[in-house]
């Protein structure tokens, strides 16, 4: 459902007020109050309370995600009333009193307690949204509104989150609200190890107070502004008119810039040999509001322009949309170099699948189809840039620093090290901000102009333009023996890419690995295909084609299992894979497989759901059914069969100060966490010793990308690796045992209670004395021509239990409770393991029901739905610990295996509850109701 809009509860009068018996406006409506002080209305009454915050009093904290009043992340208070301040112009509020989040512990009577509660419960992840989930909550508390989980959802429903759930958000809500004892914060432990506490976030104080930057804020005051020109076209050539009539008529505008302004290379791509995205092309674009040109100017002219008169002629041209369209004969190509628009194939083959099919004594086959995705991470892309000499800086929300740089170098066409990037705070992402955006078109502006440029996408730009998760079309066949074993596994997909490479390369071969799922297959083949389309780029969206294929398979396991007669669950522990196993890669599991155990653990649960839908079905009207299904998992973590190295740098300045550069993004799942809490008890100091330097390509060594589950494993081991390697140097220049205590204090680097005098040692070029710096790449090896090899170091494992009530008459499904069992090697923080499971299955639920992107329509929040507050589950997490053996402490990562399973449950759980299967998603209603309707007709035909 649509977030319901706060503007509806809190309406203006006719003079700007709100009603509700606010004290009479003053005669004097001259000002307005910002956080308790005073400050003059400005000049344009229509201005939007948004733009005056945030660019006239340079106030960052309130968010914009969308500016039309659809994600609530810019909720202010007006009056104590909850007010989107992106729909509020300045005409209404004069003599008003307004409290932004900045303010929001000395303006309203609840906002210091909740700011604690948000960090004590772990509710905050990316903290995009936190600022307009405190207000919003902070009215509806001080206004006795809230007193149970049910009035806590009510209060803030009307604020989009994509990271968390909402389950720890509503429970720090209603704490507050209903006054219970405050929840401890969980501070780093002075003494003993880190690893395995639920540690606050580290970052958390600055998220819940405003303070923190992203994207698009924090930029220097003096910047120009970028817009973009669009194309408004799936496909079409263009020409261009006289462009410095254009700026010489618009007074304000600085300058155009085209594809004839890029330095360098006019092509960029997260797979270099596949770089086939223009920074801006030179005259055919390849899908719907692809940028041909840049603008430039100042702040309120580039806010007054209309783009619409920029001097540019189309000659659209017929699109291929499809993968069918894109493979026909005579389909235009969208790459001279894939006559067949074709990017990538994928294989993996063992064994004689076709054989064992036709000897198997249960077969079962089914054809499924998905949809594009839309990331809706809630910040839009944004970023600023300026130039100091030679060199470029680029400040944005990006997922991969040093590929960035590495990126726009070839862009500039100047050496990486004139190139810096420094990631801001990343308001979500998901896999949606590994791919350059804002990047190369802020780039190559400040390249040519002597000022900081600055540009944030809106909410249209974002969704036309972002990548998508890749639809699927899945044709796919299993088989097992007499037993229930499973023998053979066939698998032919097809995944639209888009009109750019982007991450399909990974989709394409990582799929094949994973689509016979966690079991043991002695023959198998699975065939992918990545398809150019005129679409925005089909890229990297939390699990890299995986969830997407376990909805069709995981669909297939359970008709296997029924036809062989045996229990779901049991069927998947029959065939689980375990420790000695190997896949159909031919690569031998040696540890850490832990799906028997989660299916052990998962075992009363779903006995239980078993029992509750059978007695809620014999309670229930005929048309309102109920249904439990279950879906099993595993995903390789880190890239597939390739190199992926982290590298963590840890030093000790001359004062005795102990600083971790630690360059993976914290995109909201943890890494400024977690990484510390590995690092710390490395080293052997409480996490209190420890002062960090966050990615910037100038100061910390290549983490690589946040993405496929990588960090935790990767970077925690590098800093696993750098901090052993320093405190083995610190004791050696001590003189110390193996077992002494290293602290640092006012009087600088202690061990053992004495004081080390570091001052007279010489200084390395970082500033320290002594310094370690450590690389991790995961054991893996390239696939041959048949898919055999070892793609990845470890394995996530997993299982999930999804609880769901089937309106058959409206096809509505709603998601009653969702029981996840996941193997995460061992748990470094289990608190934040539990809010990723939660916001996991908020976007499982999305993907399964409501979630379908169309290109060229529905760029925005109102009539593109993701999961509310309302739509959520109860979400149970369970965390089973089979430790990896190349993995920090034995760890591995969560967040995108805590996803992969979900949705595949929900699907089968509306089987069990209707008879029907769904090869379509999502599972909408009209979907639901002609997949009934289906099964009946079928039933009818057959004399059921």
């Amino acid at each position: 459902m649509a977030p319901q809009r706060l503007e509806d509860r809190a309406v203006a009068t006719e003079d700007g007020g709100l009603p509700g018996g606010h004290a009479q406006v003053p005669a004097d409506r001259s000002w307005f109050a910002l956080n308790g002080t005073r400050l003059p209305l400005p000049a344009d009454p229509s201005q939007r309370l948004i733009d005056h915050l945030r660019a006239d009093l340079r106030q960052f904290g309130t968010k914009e995600g969308c500016r039309q009043g659809d994600c609530g992340s810019c909720t202010v208070l007006v009056d104590g009333e909850a007010r989107y301040a992106c729909i509020v112009p300045m005409g209404q509020l004069a003599g008003r009193s307004i409290v932004t989040v900045e303010g929001l512990a000395e303006g309203t009577q609840c906002g210091g307690r909740l700011q604690h509660a948000f960090l004590a419960h772990q509710a905050v992840q990316c903290g995009f949204c936190t600022p307009g989930m405190l207000t919003a909550a902070a009215s509806a508390i001080d206004a006795g509104r809230v007193t149970d989980h049910a009035s806590a959802r009510a209060a803030i429903d009307g604020v989009l989150c994509r990271c968390t759930g909402y389950q720890k958000i509503v429970d720090a809500v209603t704490e507050v609200g209903c006054g219970a004892a405050a929840r401890a914060c969980t501070a780093a432990p002075a003494q003993g190890p880190a690893v395995g506490v639920p540690l606050t976030r580290l970052d958390g104080p600055e998220k819940v107070d405003g303070s923190q930057h992203f994207g698009a804020d924090g930029y220097p005051a003096d910047s120009l502004v970028l817009r973009a020109v669009r194309c408004p076209h799936h496909r079409a050539r263009f020409a261009f008119g006289d462009l410095q009539a254009f700026v010489a008529a618009h007074p304000g505008v600085h300058r155009v810039l085209t594809h004839a302004d890029v330095p360098g290379i006019n092509l960029h791509g997260v797979a270099t040999p596949y770089a086939d995205q223009p920074v801006l092309p030179a005259s055919e674009t390849r899908h719907h509001l692809e940028a041909v040109a840049l603008v430039a100017g100042e702040r309120a002219a580039m806010a007054a322009l209309d783009l619409d008169a920029f001097p540019v002629t189309w000659q659209p041209l017929a699109p291929v949309l499809t993968v069918d369209e894109a493979l026909r004969d005579d389909s235009p190509r969208l790459h001279a170099s894939r006559p067949d628009n074709i990017l990538i194939e994928g294989l993996v083959r063992r064994g004689d699948a076709t054989a064992a099919m036709a000897q198997a004594r249960y077969v079962v086959s089914g054809v499924f189809q998905s949809s594009f995705v839309e990331h809706a991470y809630i910040e839009p892309e944004a970023g600023w840039a300026r130039r100091v000499g030679d060199t470029v800086e680029i400040y944005s929300s990006t997922q991969a620093p040093h590929p960035h740089r590495a990126d726009l170098a070839r862009i500039l066409g100047v050496p990486p090290e004139q190139v810096r990037v420094v990631a801001t705070a990343v308001g979500g992402g998901f896999g949606g901000k590994l791919d350059m955006s804002v990047q190369p078109l802020l780039a190559i502006a400040a390249w040519h102009l002597s000022r900081p440029v600055a540009m944030a996408f809106s909410r249209e730009e974002s969704m036309a333009t972002s990548t998508k998760r890749h639809p699927a079309h899945i044709v796919s066949s299993m088989a097992a023996d007499a037993e229930g074993r499973m023998c053979a596994v066939t698998f032919e997909g097809d995944y639209n890419t888009g009109a750019f490479a982007s991450w399909g390369t990974a989709v394409a071969n990582r799929v094949p690995v994973h689509a016979g799922g966690p079991y043991r297959i002695p023959h198998y083949v699975a065939h992918t295909r990545a398809v150019h389309t005129h679409v925005t780029p089909g890229g990297a969206f939390r699990g890299f084609g995986v969830p997407q294929t376990t909805m069709s398979q995981e669909q297939l396991v359970d008709a296997l299992a029924r036809e062989a007669g045996i229990d779901p669950l049991e069927f998947r522990a029959i065939n689980a894979l375990r420790p000695g196993d190997s896949l159909p890669t031919g690569q031998v599991l040696e540890d850490s497989v832990g799906l028997i155990e989660c299916l052990d653990a998962l075992r009363p649960a779903w006995r239980a759901a078993q029992a509750r839908v059978a007695a809620r079905n014999a309670a229930s009207p005929a048309h309102i059914r109920y249904g439990g299904g279950l879906a099993a998992f595993f995903y390789g973590c880190g890239n597939t069969a390739l190199p992926n190295p982290s590298t963590v740098r840890f030093g000790v300045r001359p004062d005795g100060t102990i600083v971790l550069h630690q360059g993976a993004v914290d995109a909201g799942q943890g890494a400024n966490t977690v990484i510390p809490q590995i690092a710390a008890d490395a080293l052997g100091v409480p996490i209190a010793c420890l002062r960090y330097v966050g990615p910037d390509t100038h100061l910390t060594p290549d983490c690589g990308r946040t993405s496929a589950s990588r960090q935790t494993l990767i970077t925690g081991r590098a800093a696993f690796l750098a901090g052993t390697a320093l405190r083995h140097r610190l004791l050696a220049l001590a003189g110390a045992p193996a077992e002494a205590r290293i602290t640092a204090d006012a009087r600088g680097l202690v061990i053992d209670g004495r004081v080390v005098d570091l001052r007279g040692l010489p200084v390395d070029a970082h500033g320290y004395v002594v310094a370690a710096e450590e690389s991790f790449d995961p054991p893996i090896t390239a696939l041959d021509a048949n898919g055999q090899g070892s793609p990845y170091g470890t394995y996530a494992f997993g299982a999930q239990i999804a609880e769901v009530e089937v309106d058959g008459q409206s096809g509505r499904v709603r998601v009653l409770k969702v029981v996840a069992a996941h193997d995460v090697g061992r748990m470094v923080n289990p608190s934040l393991l539990e809010g990723q499971v939660e916001g996991a299955v908020a976007q499982g639920v999305g993907l399964a029901l409501m979630e379908q992107y169309h290109p060229g329509r529905h760029n925005n929040l109102h009539d593109y739905l993701i999961p509310t507050v309302h739509d959520m589950p109860e979400v149970h997490a369970i965390f089973v610990e089979a430790p990896t053996s190349i993995g920090p402490y034995g760890a591995k990562g969560i967040g995108e295996p805590a996803l992969v399973p979900t949705a595949a449950a929900i699907l089968n759980a509306i089987h069990d509850a209707t008879g029907a299967r769904i090869r379509q998603a999502p599972a909408t209603p009209d979907v639901v109701r002609r997949a009934i309707a289906d099964r009946a007709a079928r039933a009818t035909a057959h004399g059921g």
